[in-house]
């Protein structure tokens, strides 16, 4: 069965986004499968994988907001400003106020200037940030502006067994943003250090948990593993444009068409249904992107 699509994957803690690739090859029967944003290993939620020609949706995907639910543990730093990582320091955090908690988050809202988490897999001189860390480099990653649309906070837990405080919040963020750093700097802030203690993606774009299988699930229907069959998906991610037959001719050969004022990138579809490309306009012709249906 050799089908294109996009698969929404509930991801387990402790695979890695290339860990879920490689199962998602051996279950769809094909080498060309890709992911749409990573994850890290102890996190867990929404994972977009595409399969077959839905690989260079995946372009589009990885730009789409996304939107979490953590957990954030104040008076404690690590290295990887995650569980994951060498708990670097501790400081007592009894004394934390739920109001200075959420005026801290508050100034982490919006449109910000954030330094990505050092390591992460941005990659400096040529080699990626958490290579470098994990050598024993120190690394200093430039702020990147990202927008944090909503940072809400579910609940302020103080834990019987340790002086620290747990925060769970719910996020909603532009693509580039690391919920890890939001943790890190509310611990600066308050002075006391802090790093995340869960991570689950709730949503890519308007791709949700709903939607999402888990592996176990997926593997029990195997080879049939698609989500959204690539027209579908393309609906879902794009503004419309239907083709006639002889548009349609033109830009299976990625020939130009006349633009139609859609606002860009767009998805054109064939009379049948099918989704010829991925088009924008610009210079008073539109022009396929991407050609998913060529001649």
């Amino acid at each position: 069965m050799n089908v294109d699509g996009l698969i929404v994957v509930d991801k387990p803690a402790g695979m890695t986004s290339h860990d879920v690739v490689a199962r998602i090859r051996r279950l769809a029967r094909t080498r060309r499968v890709g992911h749409g944003g990573t994850l890290d290993p102890m996190a867990t939620g929404v994972l977009i994988i595409g399969v077959n020609k839905a690989t260079r949706l995946l372009t589009y995907v990885i730009g789409s907001g996304k939107s979490y639910t953590a957990t954030i543990r104040l008076g404690q730093t690590t290295v990887t400003d995650d569980a994951e990582g060498e708990v670097t320091a501790t400081v007592p955090a009894g004394g934390v106020t739920e109001e200075a908690i959420r005026a801290g988050l508050a100034a982490q809202t919006g449109e910000i200037e954030q330094v990505p988490s050092a390591v992460s897999a941005i990659k400096v001189n040529g080699q990626r940030a958490y290579k470098r860390v994990r050598d024993g480099e120190q690394v200093e990653l430039a702020a990147r502006r990202v927008t944090v649309s909503r940072l809400e906070v579910l609940a302020v837990r103080r834990p019987a067994d340790g002086d620290f405080v747990d925060v769970d919040v719910d996020v909603t963020c532009s693509s580039g943003t690391y919920i890890r750093a939001i943790a890190r700097d509310l611990g600066r802030t308050l002075g006391v250090g802090g790093h995340l203690t869960a991570l689950r993606r709730t949503a890519v774009g308007d791709l949700t948990l709903a939607e999402a299988s888990t592996l176990s699930e997926l593997e029990e229907r195997a080879p049939d593993v698609i989500s959204l069959p690539i027209a579908a998906a393309a609906r879902r991610a794009f503004p419309q444009r239907e083709a006639d037959a002889e548009e349609t001719r033109v830009l299976s050969h990625g020939g130009p068409l006349p633009p139609v004022g859609i606002e860009g990138p767009y998805a054109v579809f064939g009379p049948t249904g099918e989704v010829l490309a991925i088009v924008s306009e610009r210079d008073g012709r539109a022009r396929a992107e991407i050609v998913l249906a060529p001649a």
